[in-house]
């Protein structure tokens, strides 16, 4: 079998690739398309003379051994680079899996809420803006731990997503006095049924009267 490479090099051998600049840009391309080995070759291009005027060019393919055998001992392993000094491994980890879910509390507020990216000003808001998205983590750790103990493993959005169908309404009945607002929850799905059943959430099966609503006149 023969690589992109080792045919573009042949087909300079034979004098089928003449141009120095097509040459570079077939190569960039192909480096380009494969960038996680690209770091573990040297290609150099060559032009040199032939018979008469005529120029070839050559093409030199240098493996780089060492970054290579590193290649293979790291694939597949995520490496974490840290001046923390720990001796245990799971310790760094486990921090660090913590900032990626404080992170991903910064996005709740701009994802799951439809939050616009906002820019503060003022010290005041700087530090609201941080309080907001550290109970939204708040709630998250808590809605974690609470799958977890429930055996739903521990993917909040993922539940989050499932919990999306469940949908409320208000129905306004106008009378002479005030407006009464019932709100009414749609029926879960057979797979929602189950999943609420394992967190022990029990849905209304009935309107609820919301109280304390403004008065709406007809002119």
């Amino acid at each position: 079998m023969k690589y992109p490479l080792n045919k573009l090099k042949e087909q300079a051998e034979k004098g089928r690739l003449r141009d120095r600049q097509k040459a570079e840009r077939r190569i960039g391309r192909l480096l380009e398309r494969n960038s996680r080995v690209s770091s573990m070759f040297d290609i150099t291009i060559k032009e040199e003379e032939g018979k008469g005027k005529d120029k070839h060019l050559t093409i030199e393919i240098n493996k780089k051994q060492e970054r290579y055998e590193w290649a293979l001992k790291t694939s597949g392993s995520y490496i974490l680079r840290t001046n923390w000094k720990i001796s245990e491994p799971k310790e760094i980890w486990k921090t660090y899996i913590q900032l990626t879910q404080v992170e991903d509390a910064f996005r709740i507020t701009k994802s799951d809420l439809g939050m616009r990216p906002i820019y503060h000003q003022k010290k005041e808001r700087t530090q609201t803006h941080i309080l907001v998205c550290f109970l939204a983590l708040a709630m998250w750790r808590t809605l974690e731990q609470w799958m977890k103990g429930r055996g739903l493993g521990t993917a909040p959005r993922k539940i989050l997503e499932e919990l999306r169908e469940v949908r409320s309404l208000d129905v306004l009945l106008p009378t002479r006095e005030k407006t009464i607002r019932l709100r009414v929850i749609s029926a879960a799905p057979q797979e929602l049924k189950v999943l609420l059943q394992r967190l022990k959430l029990l849905l209304p099966n009935r309107p609820k009267i919301i109280e304390n609503v403004v008065p709406t006149f007809h002119v």
